[in-house]
């Protein structure tokens, strides 16, 4: 293939795959990858660990780490999936043979997907419960305000049935198929979510007195305050918030269409992911600064910190902001339980209402467990609940084991034809792609899992 061919375009041969369901359009599919790569961890996590960090060298090092880290093993995700045409476990025993051990590799990305879902679908009944409590307006002392959310997460009753809402939502979208439930209801979520976004930053920006600290927060480096704690929080952000290592890109990528060209959807991909962050970073530390608290407020700054300030400013600024955070959990969980269905469809023949149901409803009832606070196993040296547990197996084992191992199949044991064949082209960003998941990427990938798992020396844990 000429080495000026265009990176990412259609595979001049056939893979000889079955038929199988596809996207109906590419504006489709970008929003749906977007809107899988889009949740929680955009709107809430990227402001939390850039106000600790010291704002804008930390976002220049994070938009670094997206561009040797995230994109290349999104490209790769994207590849497998597509050659494949099947689920992550299919796809790593197709592309090497029947049996292969790879296919636990994509075993783990199903587990993955199965057990993070659990714990966030009960999160993100917590953000359902805000819209209702935006509508109804925030009251009462700072403290008082504050308190509402630590009842309840201690309220097992109603975070159940918010978890059982949630999924409910998620089985129904999923149960319509790809193109009538996924990219539809993306089709309608996403330019809905940026649109209230981009109106929250708006507002943060001329109609706050934070808005010009924001800016400068978050975009102006400050150098001095970046340390190597900073450096690895930016590495693994960019690599958990582009829905890597689940087999997310993987499941949604078998979806694509023969003519798509995989490069350059993974870029806009990961440029509308990093947008959005960076304009919730906005919205929100706006907000923060005009009322002079501190943009380092961890968790609570979502449940606790920003509702005391929407008792000021009112309950269509609330309910907006919670209207939006639902709809980037939504898009993220879909995704999720995509993975799993999608495995049960290809590997085990069923229909796609009957795995819907089936998973749908076992995630459902492992998500009790996380539902239910009170309820604690000794785990590092404490007790503790439920949904921290999966959150740490997952974050910091399941995922980058499966990123690491989906970066080495990609770069060390898929065929290069086959590599080129997907990428487009066989030039000069080739090379410098496979170089970079050669070496480049599995390095940052295992320095993110052993940060994760405390084993760095050269960091005090």
């Amino acid at each position: 293939m000429a080495d000026d061919a265009t990176p990412g375009a259609p595979a001049p041969t056939s893979t000889g795959s079955p038929k199988r369901i596809q996207w109906g359009t590419r504006f489709g599919f970008i929003l749906a990858a977007a809107g899988s790569a889009v949740g929680l961890g955009n709107i809430w996590k990227f402001p939390y660990i850039t106000g600790v960090y010291g704002g804008g060298a930390f976002v220049i090092v994070y938009l670094v780490c997206v561009l040797l880290v995230g994109l290349p093993l999104m490209i790769a995700e994207l590849m497998i999936g597509r050659r494949a045409q099947k689920n992550p476990v299919g796809a790593f025993q197709k592309l090497h043979y029947e049996g292969s051990p790879w296919k636990y590799t994509g075993w783990l990305g199903v587990a993955s997907g199965f057990l993070i879902l659990s714990f966030y679908s009960v999160i993100s009944g917590y953000v359902l419960a805000y819209i209702v409590k935006s509508f109804q307006g925030f009251s009462g002392s700072p403290d008082q305000i504050r308190a509402q959310f630590d009842a309840l997460e201690a309220d097992p009753t109603m975070s159940i049935l918010l978890h059982t809402v949630f999924m409910v939502i998620a089985i129904w979208i999923i149960a319509r198929g790809v193109q009538k439930g996924i990219e539809k209801c993306s089709k309608v979520l996403m330019p809905l979510l940026l649109a209230l976004l981009v109106a929250l930053a708006f507002h943060g920006l001329f109609n706050t007195e934070g808005g010009s600290e924001a800016v400068s927060f978050l975009f102006q480096p400050d150098f001095s305050k970046l340390t190597a704690e900073a450096i690895l929080s930016a590495l693994g952000h960019a690599f958990f918030t582009l829905s890597l290592g689940m087999g997310a890109m993987i499941t949604y990528g078998s979806y694509m269409k023969r003519d798509a060209h995989i490069v350059r959807d993974a870029i806009t991909i990961s440029f509308l992911d990093t947008a959005i962050a960076l304009v919730a970073g906005i919205a929100i530390f706006s907000l923060v600064f005009a009322y002079g608290l501190e943009p380092d407020a961890g968790f609570g700054l979502i449940f606790k910190t920003l509702p005391v300030l929407f008792a000021d400013t009112g309950p269509i600024v609330a309910v907006a902001f919670f209207v939006m955070l639902f709809w980037a959990a939504l898009t993220s969980a879909i995704s999720l339980l995509e993975v799993v269905v999608s495995y049960f469809i290809d590997q085990r023949g069923w229909n796609r209402t009957r795995a819907t149901i089936a998973m749908g409803g076992t995630i459902y009832a492992l998500g009790i467990l996380s539902a239910i606070s009170a309820i604690k196993l000794p785990f590092r040296g404490e007790d503790t609940g439920f949904l921290l547990i999966f959150d740490y197996i997952t974050t910091n084992y399941m995922l980058p084991i499966g990123g690491l191992l989906t970066c080495l199949f990609s770069a060390w044991v898929m065929n290069d034809l086959t590599r080129r064949e997907e990428f487009g082209s066989s030039g000069f960003w080739y090379r410098a792609l496979i170089i970079t998941l050669k070496f480049v990427t599995p390095l940052a990938v295992l320095i993110t899992l052993l940060h994760g798992l405390e084993l760095l020396p050269f960091m005090e844990y």
